[in-house]
């Protein structure tokens, strides 16, 4: 047998009795016989021997030598080592995916709190712009109305001082003053009193004290306390689905729909909505055109587009940049005209039981009741009892409808019914009674 390469320290299997590093260079000796060289190996039992233990325990065994099976096990071997190893470019690629999915959370996390701390900056800046606005207003409204307040005080306290020196005098005059001192300032003190008397002065407020601060604070603590708002899912690309008509099948003019349901990794239903949801259209000749994305805010997309020239389209729907399960999707455009019926529809066909010309109704098995019945008593309803033929149910798939807004038959057999929820227009085949 050729002489194994010694492997690095660690580099076996700890149950293994036999390491790379103690029999590199060397036959294999039998832990069992001492002195014994293993020279066969077991099929059953996946392991080497000596011939001790051939004759013994493995006696039953199908064994061959070694050295037969070495090649083959060493090709083996290799063969798993490059399906492994195969798999390094794999990983090497998940890593810088998920890596640089990483750098850029982090990255927006920064803008995010950057962006934050610059809102709320210049919403403190403006608070004390607001605050110093209303501090000099009240300053110049109190200084205002207390200057008109004082000077109208300072003509009254003036006036009663005049008044208060004049009657002090003229009493002073009156209890001290001798018969000669009287009747010299009798005179003038009788044009000072009487100036007095008749003098007028503003005894009525000039001003008023109201002043009120109208200051409506809880409306702005709540819109401050629920300002901004985070938003993201947890949706993953290789989870979430695309469902709908508009997959597989586009008529040229006509808008053809398709609804995209965000998962998560462990494919959960995402019930948020704001995902970064991208989707475009090519067509036939190279060109490309973004397809309109309709957030229903619940985990659930709706993408609308319409094909401009028949043959072969792909739709391709990215979220956060990464392609949705199944994507791109190869669509066939066609013209309304071409349009084959569906197997269901052919199945749907029924024939009157009469000939040619005859208008005889075939009457239907009565149906039992549905879902949306009420129950109770059966109504007379004499489209229920003679039903011919009914089309669709409710759903969002082919054939199925949620809110009708209109339809319409030609004389071809076809019926045309739009539906709003589904925000398509489905085309059905009538069956033309002979």
């Amino acid at each position: 047998m050729e002489a194994m390469q010694q492997a690095p320290d660690g580099a076996h299997d700890p149950e293994d009795p036999h390491p790379l590093s103690a029999v590199a260079g060397r036959p294999l000796s039998c832990p069992n016989h001492e002195g014994k060289t293993m020279e066969f190996y077991c099929e059953a039992c996946e392991t080497a021997m000596c011939g001790e233990c051939r004759a013994g325990e493995h006696r039953e065994h199908g064994t061959v030598l070694l050295r037969d099976v070495v090649e083959q096990h060493k090709a083996a071997l290799q063969r798993q080592l490059e399906a492994v190893r195969g798999r390094l470019p794999q990983l090497s690629a998940a890593i810088a995916l998920v890596g640089g999915i990483s750098q850029q959370l982090q990255e927006r996390k920064a803008e995010a709190l950057a962006q934050i701390s610059a809102a709320f900056e210049d919403l403190e800046q403006a608070l004390q712009q607001r605050k110093q606005a209303l501090v000099s207003d009240l300053e110049a409204i109190c200084g205002a109305k207390q200057k008109v307040l004082q000077t109208q005080l300072d003509t009254l306290r003036q006036g009663q001082e005049h008044i208060g020196s004049s009657c002090s005098f003229a009493e002073q005059a009156l209890r001290l003053g001798s018969a000669p001192e009287v009747l010299l300032v009798r005179k003038h003190m009788r044009e000072r009193l009487a100036a007095l008397a008749a003098q007028a002065f503003p005894e009525r407020p000039h001003e008023n004290a109201q002043l009120e601060l109208v200051l409506e604070v809880d409306g702005l603590r709540r819109s401050v306390l629920n300002l901004g708002a985070l938003l993201t899912t947890s949706a993953t690309a290789h989870e979430t689905v695309a469902t709908g008509e508009g997959l597989r099948q586009a008529l040229v003019g006509q808008p053809a729909s398709l609804t995209v349901t965000t998962k998560d990794k462990d494919g959960r239903l995402v019930r948020t909505g704001s995902a970064e949801l991208r989707a475009e259209i090519t067509g036939p000749d190279g060109t490309r055109l973004p397809v309109p994305v309709v957030d229903h805010k619940n985990g659930t997309y709706e993408l609308v587009y319409t094909a401009r020239t028949e043959g072969e389209l792909l739709l391709s729907v990215l979220l956060y940049g990464q392609p949705v399960r199944g994507s791109p999707f190869r669509v066939r455009a066609l013209r309304p005209g071409d349009l084959p019926p569906s197997p269901d529809d052919v199945k749907r066909r029924v024939k009157s039981p009469g000939g040619p010309g005859s208008h005889v109704r075939q009457k239907a098995v009565r149906r039992p009741s549905s879902m949306y019945s009420t129950g109770g008593k059966r109504k007379d309803n004499p489209i229920e009892d003679e039903l011919v033929f009914r089309v669709g149910s409710r759903g969002r798939e082919k054939g199925e409808f949620t809110n009708l807004q209109g339809v319409s038959a030609a004389s071809s057999g076809r019926i045309v019914v739009a539906d709003s929820n589904n925000q398509c227009i489905q085309v059905s085949a009538f069956p033309v009674l002979p």
